[in-house]
This record gives C-alpha cells, sequence and structure tokens, in this order.
C-alpha cells in the first residue's frame, strides 16, 4: 500500500461505482486496525505520525467510497472527467427546465398532498438517475463526461430534495 494509492487500490476494490458496502466496511475496520495510531504508540514518534498519516488517508477514502455521489465523482476524476460542481455549471436545456418546474412546484404547492406528489416525482426521477449512473460508470466503453453530465444532476437534486424536505418538515432543519 502507498499513501498516493487509489481509494479503490487502497481498499483492495475494484475500479466500479457499485460496490457491497458491507464488505467496504470490512476492509475499512481491518486497515484501521492496522494502521491506527493507538497499535504504534511504543514506536516513537516518527511511527505515531505515519499512523496518524495513514488513518487519515484510510478514513478520507473510506468517506469518499462510501458516498454514492462521491465515489462517482471520484470515478469520474480517476478517468479525466472532473466534475467541477463550482466552476462549471452547464446543465442540459431539458434537465434546467425540469428543476424550474419543480422550483416553481415547490413555491406553489397548496398543502402537503402536492408536496409529497412532488416528492414522488422528484425521488423517481432520482432513482432513473441513480440507475442511468451506475450503468454509464461501469460499462467498460462508458463515458466519463455522460456519468459526469448525471453526478452534477444528482447534486441539483439532492439540493431540491433538501428544500423539499424542508417544507415538508420544518423542523427538519
Amino acid at each position: 500500500m502507498k499513501l498516493d494509492d487509489t481509494d479503490f487500490a487502497l481498499f483492495g476494490l475494484p475500479q466500479r461505482f457499485e460496490l457491497d458496502t458491507a464488505d467496504l466496511d470490512a476492509r475499512w475496520r481491518r486497515l484501521q486496525g492496522s494502521t491506527h495510531p493507538d497499535r504504534h504508540a511504543g514506536g516513537g514518534g516518527a511511527a505515531q505520525r505515519a499512523a496518524m498519516q495513514w488513518s487519515v488517508r484510510i478514513n478520507e477514502a473510506y468517506r469518499r467510497l462510501r458516498d454514492p455521489l462521491a465515489r462517482a465523482g471520484y470515478l469520474c476524476e480517476l478517468r479525466g472527467a472532473p466534475v467541477q460542481a463550482h466552476t462549471n455549471t452547464a446543465m442540459p436545456a431539458a434537465f434546467l427546465h425540469q428543476q424550474m418546474a419543480w422550483r416553481e412546484a415547490l413555491d406553489d404547492a397548496p398543502g402537503e398532498q402536492a408536496l409529497n406528489a412532488l416528492d414522488t416525482e422528484v425521488r423517481e426521477a432520482e432513482a432513473t438517475l441513480w440507475a442511468e449512473l451506475g450503468r454509464v460508470l461501469d460499462e467498460p466503453e462508458a463515458s466519463a463526461t455522460a456519468a459526469v453530465e448525471r453526478v452534477r444532476a444528482l447534486m441539483f437534486t439532492a439540493r431540491f430534495r433538501s428544500d423539499l424536505e424542508r417544507r415538508l418538515d420544518p423542523q427538519h432543519d
């Protein structure tokens, strides 16, 4: 293992979107168990610092692999197509129209029934995006740029779902 290995290599996993989270959790526990700074307490300052560095690196990789959206963005980056969420806000026109329609529906929703209907619609669209993303990322000939588009759409959708959840449950915050 090297600190600059990919997260997947660090955990001994193939570079795929779909992964077994129980297996990932077990691998994380094994890695943490072998590199945790407490295990190297008698090794002196250098050993402690190295163990701390490994512990931080393993936790960072684990969080990225455990979160499907972060894992997808990381895979896009590894394939030469970084998501660049903060600098590239261009989206397909159809998706932007959908977002605007959802925003208007959220703003104009007369009550809980309309909000629940909107929630159902957004969940279905989100499920479709997740399925497409998994397919696009795990196909051998898949386009990383097509995956980036779906990752960015899921990021927009997640923000919208957060706003929708606040309207459905004002105590949510």
